[in-house]
């Protein structure tokens, strides 16, 4: 990785933290230790993918969906117009199987417990994806993803795409 592009993914995630903090400033303020915010952050417009390949948890919930919650209702506060890609691959892949798929894969009857967060995501706009080349090596098709969400041909040239027309990776 070049010196520019680890300068920038840390500017990227100092600029994650920084939005989900602003998220959160109500509840900070009424703590004992209020923070004053010296360098506020005000975006007029964001292009942000998150590369989901894999499944990091705060909890019970996945730390990738809650950020993508968390932005979606800041950059909506403050006036953000933004576009967000959401690409899952890998270990994370499996976020996006429907019920009966996800059940036979995580050997559970559950059903997939991220799916209400999921169609809230797309609801709002965020574009959800899943990589054909992960759902190959897994046996799954079209009919396996949860409604909503689009295949594309290979996740990190997807990636390469998106931040070659200026999003900005998050890696959650």
């Amino acid at each position: 990785m070049s010196k520019s592009s680890l300068v920038r993914r840390l500017g990227v995630s100092l600029l994650a933290l920084g939005l989900l903090a602003g998220a959160a400033a109500p509840a900070l303020a009424e703590a004992d230790n209020p923070i004053h915010v010296d360098v506020p952050v005000a975006l007029k417009e964001a292009k942000v993918v998150f590369n989901m390949d894999h499944a990091a948890f705060a909890g019970d919930m996945p730390v990738g969906l809650k950020h993508m919650m968390l932005m979606t209702d800041r950059f909506k506060k403050i006036g953000t117009k933004w576009n967000m890609v959401a690409v899952f691959h890998g270990d994370g892949g499996y976020m996006l199987l429907n019920d009966e798929t996800y059940n036979a894969v995580r050997h559970v009857q559950t059903g997939n417990p991220y799916k209400a967060l999921v169609a809230q995501l797309i609801e709002r706009g965020v574009q959800v994806e899943e990589c054909a080349v992960t759902m190959k090596g897994s046996h799954w098709g079209n009919a396996n993803l949860l409604p909503g969400v689009k295949v594309n041909s290979g996740a990190d040239g997807r990636i390469i795409q998106l931040e070659q027309e200026g999003y900005i990776m998050l890696q959650p």
